[in-house]
């Protein structure tokens, strides 16, 4: 009989730390409306955690996989990237982190691997798929495709009592926007929320899907404002937080036992740039541009300034990616680094067969940023052509990255 068990740490941090997520907003925190946690759930002798943060990089995920009770290979590391959080990584997103903060994160992720390891008691298993919710827009092209599946696992102990609840959705956790300053989760607030008080007791674990292409339905650009908008507020994430919880719980169960077992790959991502012209005039013309940009562009214009002056010049190393996938009783968890589009997870879903229900996130073991599909390229835009100057990188991540990282988790899905 499988063994599984949970926990939830609280990493809240105290008012005054700096924000993460977007670029237009200057202010820290100045509360919190609902608490950020790490949560783990453990089956066998695997693991996911999830932070509510907006990114961990793979340097502090390999020391919690290393630090934690269970083989560092069969743990996984994702950050839920909700853009309500602290600063999570250091050098990346362009605000300085709180290095005090960063000890307290990996230290309460482990400790969230550990105490769920600890309650590990014999389980059962059941798995099913929501109905689609009906939330998530491809963000840059309308009617473009989105990664719909929903998901949920439910854990229950010998006794028939719930002891976990596992979920995940393919939609960016902005609801709320730039003028937020308040500590939250976002959306999977509510989803947690609603998944425990249907069964109390419960841990709710919700990982983040590949949603670098997907939100509620508004631009990547439709952020760089503080002014206040109404479709974006702790009301309207509340109910978008039910509507998939709703949509999750209405899933049928399957028995599932077995094999639970963990496959890692590694592999190398290059980078090209996209900037045709030389750090020294793109500094220039951006310094320039922020004298007259209203306080929001102003801001953003000044990331990118001090990355043409600081970043750009430098020639960027290829990048180490791991992917791991979970075998949770014939059930894939797979989870992929950074920000991924929902074509990357429809590719992988149709390999390992579209009516099975399989975990496709990402965030996970690493945040380096957006990780497009090469169809995208033509298109450019703020995930193509911007986006690796907020996250620190000298250039974009080369086409062909994202297939690079589905081939490896198709292999893995397969048991190769």
């Amino acid at each position: 009989m499988i063994r599984a068990g949970a926990a939830s740490v609280d990493i809240t941090p105290p008012p005054g730390l700096a924000m993460s997520g977007f670029a237009a907003r200057s202010l820290p925190a100045k509360g919190a409306h609902d608490a950020l946690t790490a949560r783990a759930v453990v089956i066998g002798e695997t693991a996911v955690v999830v932070a509510d943060v907006i990114g961990i990089d793979a340097a502090m995920s390999a020391r919690i996989r290393k630090r934690c009770v269970l083989p560092a290979e069969n743990v996984v590391v994702a950050a839920l990237h909700n853009h309500g959080g602290p600063v999570s990584m250091a050098g990346r997103l362009s605000i300085a982190a709180d290095p005090a903060y960063l000890e307290r994160l990996e230290d309460a992720c482990i400790a969230a691997v550990d105490k769920a390891a600890a309650a590990r008691q014999h389980a059962t298993m059941t798995i099913g798929r929501g109905s689609d919710p009906g939330i998530a827009r491809n963000r840059r092209h309308p009617g473009g495709p989105v990664d719909a599946p929903l998901p949920l696992l439910r854990i229950r102990d010998k006794n028939g009592a719930m002891i976990a609840v596992v979920t995940a959705y393919a939609c960016h956790p902005v609801v709320l926007a730039a003028d937020n300053l308040l500590w939250t989760a976002d959306y999977p607030h509510f989803v947690r929320q609603a998944l425990e008080e249907a069964y109390p007791g419960a841990v709710a674990l919700f990982m983040t899907g590949c949603v670098g292409d997907t939100n509620t339905g508004h631009s990547a650009h439709a952020s760089i404002t503080l002014s206040a908008n109404p479709d974006r507020t702790f009301e309207a994430a509340e109910r978008i937080g039910r509507k998939v919880a709703d949509a999750a719980l209405a899933a049928s169960e399957q028995t599932i036992s077995g094999t639970v077992a963990a496959r890692n790959g590694t592999v190398t991502l290059g980078f090209r740039r996209r900037e045709t012209e030389v750090p020294e005039i793109l500094e220039k013309r951006w310094r320039e541009e922020a004298l007259t940009a209203e306080p929001a562009r102003r801001s953003l214009l000044g990331y990118w300034a001090e990355w043409a002056r600081a970043v750009a010049s430098g020639e960027p190393e290829p990048l180490s990616a791991r992917v791991t996938v979970l075998d949770w009783g014939g059930v894939p968890v797979v989870a992929l680094p950074g920000e991924i589009f929902a074509e990357t997870a429809l590719a992988i879903r149709a390999a390992i067969g579209p009516e099975k229900p399989a975990f496709v996130v990402g965030f996970a073991d690493d945040n380096p940023g957006y990780i497009p599909p090469s169809s995208e390229f033509l298109h450019g835009g703020y995930e193509v052509d911007e986006a690796h100057r907020y996250y620190g990188l000298a250039a974009t991540f080369a086409p062909g990255s994202a297939e690079t990282l589905a081939a490896c988790a198709i292999e893995l899905a397969a048991g190769n």
